[in-house]
């Protein structure tokens, strides 16, 4: 049984690469996806050109039926409603995503929105799809909100089989 051709040798054959940026509603991955797209991209075009896969990794719904303070139970209209509003949040940041990267035409660009813990889906993701490299946005976190927060870009660098870059805030906007 063969096996699919390496990153490396998909680059050397001339093939572009697969490069999967995270993206989040924070301004800290569209930051990653700018300075991806004028720093890492290759401006080749054609089947040389890289793809970027734009990763959206949608937390799943806390509350699958609950009772409100008056003992009601939450009616499958307001869990409809959540879940609407969960997509409308991942569309709307895919979307900017999108816009970010219609400025670099050489650029194929594809998208993946899925749910569950992004730590998880993130590494999985880029294992499935034999990513070249994932780049990330950091939100700057310090020790000890890292320490209750957890790192995604910390776990996806220590977890993803593929290289991990990750892109600091400049300082102006970090504070």
């Amino acid at each position: 049984m063969a096996s699919p051709p390496s990153p490396a040798a998909s680059a050397a054959a001339g093939a572009g690469r697969r490069i999967v940026v995270a993206v989040d509603e924070g301004e800290e991955s569209m930051h990653a996806l700018s300075w991806c797209l004028a720093n890492v991209v290759s401006s080749k075009t054609g089947d040389a050109a890289d793809t970027v896969v734009l990763l959206h990794a949608r937390r799943p719904r806390p509350v699958y039926a609950a009772m409100d303070s008056s003992g009601y139970m939450l009616t499958s209209d307001v869990m409809a409603s959540v879940e609407r509003h969960a997509n409308a949040v991942s569309a709307a940041c895919v979307d900017k995503a999108k816009r970010i990267c219609a400025d670099h035409p050489h650029v194929k660009v594809e998208t993946l929105v899925e749910s569950g813990d992004p730590r998880d889906v993130i590494c999985e993701a880029t294992d499935k799809m034999g990513a070249d490299l994932l780049v990330m946005g950091s939100h700057g976190y310090g020790f000890i909100q890292r320490a209750f927060l957890g790192s995604v870009s910390n776990h996806c660098a220590q977890n993803c089989k593929c290289p991990v870059l990750i892109v600091k805030r400049p300082k102006e906007q970090s504070q």
